[in-house]
């Protein structure tokens, strides 16, 4: 279904913190020039944990008119609550998004059951395809292959991102889930290699910033074509490390405000990219070949 460099996309925010659709047309309109395999609107790239609940529906609604068919819109809507992502997931398909990315419920630490149910709950009431998405390093907890392997009894629960970097649990998930459930990198740094065994993408920061080169990686990984790949992803795995010198997404706002793509906007408890770290953002974009 979706296959190649998925863009986490930043929210473009106003120096007030206010969203700024003007800004959200402009990168849509880029990345669909770029090659863009989809848009994830809302994810933790788009601030979503700050994001009012009202806002957060508005901005998808925008992301699917402004859109217009030439893209598919992926709609975060997890949350740490059962009920509010379930809430979010019922208002995110009745707006016509494509999939929605459903991030481990986060701080309250559930086990593996209480992933089941969660994800079974939100599966059994909207039917729109559901992307999971494991980041342990940001949820503290950890949706296991077993646990994944449970929830593709519902047809609707269609892949996973995987960001872990743990290429291991590539092959235990395809080996359990079968060669239809769509796996994802959620890594950039490690992408190339799980898309060159056997991944169908990736779910980008990098992209962001980089949007053509990144899929032209991916398109070459997806072929097999290991070497074409492996030539392009070295001019961007700079990126890949100094996009995260701050939690995410501080410095790819600050880099795509460098490049004029964005207002200088970004919504506490997040500042802007301190002045310290910003010479190796510099230097990953002029590896990179991008001029600021």
């Amino acid at each position: 279904m979706f296959k190649g460099s998925l863009v986490a996309l930043v929210t473009p925010m106003r120096d007030d913190g206010s969203v700024d659709n003007d800004a959200l047309a402009s990168l849509i309109d880029w990345h669909v020039d770029a090659g863009t395999a989809g848009l994830i609107i809302a994810g933790t790239t788009g601030e979503s944990a700050t994001l009012e609940t009202q806002e957060h529906v508005a901005l998808l609604a925008a992301a699917v008119e402004l859109a217009a068919g030439r893209i598919p819109i992926i709609a975060g809507t997890g949350s740490n609550s059962t009920r509010q992502t379930l809430s979010l997931t019922s208002k995110a398909a009745e707006l016509g998004v494509d999939a929605c990315l459903l991030v481990v419920p986060y701080y309250n630490k559930p086990g593996q059951e209480g992933l089941f149910q969660h994800y079974r709950a939100i599966a059994e009431a909207v039917k729109c395809p559901l992307i999971l998405y494991n980041v342990p390093g940001r949820t503290v907890a950890d949706l296991l292959p077993e646990t994944v392997e449970r929830l593709t009894a519902f047809s609707n629960i269609i892949g996973i991102k995987e960001a872990t970097g743990d290429l291991s649990r590539l092959a235990e998930i395809r080996k359990r889930c079968g060669e239809e459930f769509l796996l994802y990198s959620g890594d950039d740094a490690t992408a190339r290699e799980f898309m060159l065994q056997g991944g169908h993408g990736v779910i980008s920061v990098t992209a962001n910033i980089a949007p053509a080169e990144m899929a032209a990686m991916c398109a070459a990984a997806l072929a097999g074509d290991a070497k074409r790949a492996l030539e392009i992803d070295r001019r961007l795995e700079g990126l890949h490390k100094a996009l995260f010198v701050e939690a995410n997404p501080i410095p790819v706002k600050w880099a795509l405000h460098a490049m004029g793509r964005i207002p200088a906007g970004i919504r506490l408890p997040l500042t802007w990219l301190d002045g310290a770290n910003r010479a190796p953002v510099i230097k990953a974009l002029a590896q990179a070949g991008i001029k600021v």
